[in-house]
């Protein structure tokens, strides 16, 4: 497998999983590429997590506070939670076995928008990064690096890390040479200085990773597959909620807002946001380009039919069939796709230089429209806030999207009051779900409940929102965005209490 280290220098590092996870002691920062299920490492976090328990059932503690692009896989967040390895987590974890452990409170987690984490770890907010374990295709002759199936904030952990291992991943195909779009060119204040980035397609950097060689101490070589997995075929309600966003984008074209093109698109992750992209192709919008986080299965589907003239992300999240699809043509993809930092690809300068259109998920909204996106009951994780506020704030159409109830009916995804508010009602322009589309642009709070409980609403909670908003009207101690304090939140301590937010 030596095929993909050309450095000879750096042959002589080249060692198992284990020997490399010996490098790692207790309490430090540890921090891993991946970034959505793409371009973690897989061995040595395993044979880290075998030397933890170890330790522990020799009665010695063994965590360290574990550092990401974003979400990874089961090998890695999954492998380390589940032997109470993880003392901290941040900035996003979407692993079942870590999200138990959280809201058990066994593991502190930092919630943090996804831009933010490289600036904080050049800041050293964060503390000291001890040790870097990050995934790579393969090692060039000059020891630069040829970047994964994910960035993420690996040119921030390669750079910051004390001592780096790398994981030389031969599933991962060579033709991504070539794709990655790496800028060195940030900077803290009182030196940042703009990027040059006008364009989706604009490539301002170098297509390697740079790291001292010094620094790395190991070097292990795989052959494991990224964590892909499948989308569920859009049902009914994904495909209405496609349905309205489509007739909106139509809409605000006719109109003048928008260009025939549209503007660069943004979509969060899962099967809404694929059902939106899929249901794209249809539209009257092309040549459309993205500037986002993932490249998923709608927008792999958006180039095969020339929807989609080029896609700028820092990662792939791809169901198997289309990793195979990916894999299968990659020459081909590559030349429409670009993967870069995420301190690029969410960059809030960047999304409203550009004037991105972003698609997110939502937990549940308020009738004014403020937007709970982490915490189910106000206080239960459940996976983070990701880039959606990135994106959100800076967009410059942004919509937020979701089944109007879940559970059976148990529970509405719109509520009186938000348990919890990620994206205050100011950065919130469209709710979607497949009642129907709200436009909140140019509405005041009262003008907004009234909007949104009659078309986001399910029928059976709009009379419940609206006898709320009326007795809200009435009886405020301000009129503003009217609220009762008292009731405001009763729907999420019915649900707790008796499992449905249903009235009686």
């Amino acid at each position: 497998m030596t095929d993909r280290i050309a450095c000879a220098a750096l042959r002589s590092r080249i060692t198992d999983a284990d020997t490399a996870a010996a490098f790692i002691r207790p309490g430090e920062n540890v921090a891993a590429s991946g970034f959505t299920g793409s371009g973690y490492p897989k061995m040595v976090p395993q044979a880290l997590a075998r030397r933890m328990a170890a330790e522990h059932t020799a009665g010695r503690p063994f965590r360290v506070n574990l550092w990401t692009g974003a979400s990874t896989g089961p090998e890695l967040d999954g492998a380390l939670a589940a032997v109470d390895g993880i003392a901290q987590r941040l900035p996003y974890s979407a692993d079942p076995v870590a999200r138990e452990k959280i809201n058990r409170g066994e593991i502190d987690y930092l919630d943090m928008h996804l831009s933010q984490v490289a600036p904080m770890a050049w800041e050293g907010v964060l503390g000291t990064l001890d040790t870097a374990i990050v995934e790579v295709t393969g090692i060039r002759a000059d020891g630069s690096l040829i970047p994964s199936s994910s960035v993420g904030n690996n040119k921030t952990w390669l750079d910051r890390a004390q001592r780096v291992i790398l994981e030389v991943n031969r599933w991962q195909d060579p033709a991504l040479e070539g794709m990655h779009d790496i800028y060195y060119g940030t900077r803290l204040p009182p030196n940042r200085v703009p990027i040059p980035l006008v364009r989706p397609d604009d490539r301002i950097g170098t297509p390697y990773l740079a790291c001292d060689p010094e620094k790395i101490v190991a070097i292990v070589e795989t052959d494991a597959p990224d964590r892909n997995l499948p989308f569920a075929a859009p049902d009914d309600t994904a495909r209405a909620i496609a349905r309205h966003i489509i007739d909106f984008l139509t809409h605000e074209v006719s109109r003048g807002r928008l260009p025939p093109s549209l503007l660069p698109i943004q979509s969060g992750v899962g099967n809404i946001a694929n059902a939106v992209l899929s249901g794209l192709i249809d539209a009257p919008f092309e040549p459309m380009t993205a500037f986002t986080e993932v490249i998923q299965d709608g927008m792999l589907d958006l180039l095969d039919a020339g929807k989609l003239r080029m896609a700028s992300a820092t990662a792939f999240s791809l169901s198997p069939a289309a990793a195979a699809r990916l894999n299968a043509d990659m020459r081909l993809y590559r030349k429409r796709m670009i993967l870069r930092p995420q301190e690029i690809s969410n960059h809030p300068e960047l999304v409203r230089r550009l004037g991105c259109i972003a698609m997110n998920g939502l937990i549940e909204a308020d009738i004014y429209g403020n937007v709970n996106s982490t915490l189910v009951m106000g206080s239960r994780i459940q996976n983070g806030i990701g880039g959606s506020g990135d994106f959100a704030r800076n967009a410059y159409v942004s919509i937020f999207m979701t089944p109007s109830i879940a559970k059976g009916g148990r529970i509405s995804a719109i509520v009186p009051q938000a348990a919890h508010v990620d994206h205050v009602m100011q950065d919130v322009q469209v709710i979607v779900t497949e009642q129907g589309l709200a436009d909140l642009r140019g509405l005041s709070p009262r003008q907004r409940a009234k909007v949104v409980i009659e078309r986001c609403a399910h029928p059976s909670y709009r009379a419940l929102l609206a006898d709320y908003a009326a007795r809200a009207d009435g009886g405020a101690y301000g009129l503003h965005a009217p609220s009762l304090p008292t009731e405001a939140l009763s729907w999420h301590r019915r649900f707790m209490e008796t499992g449905t937010m249903m009235a009686a």
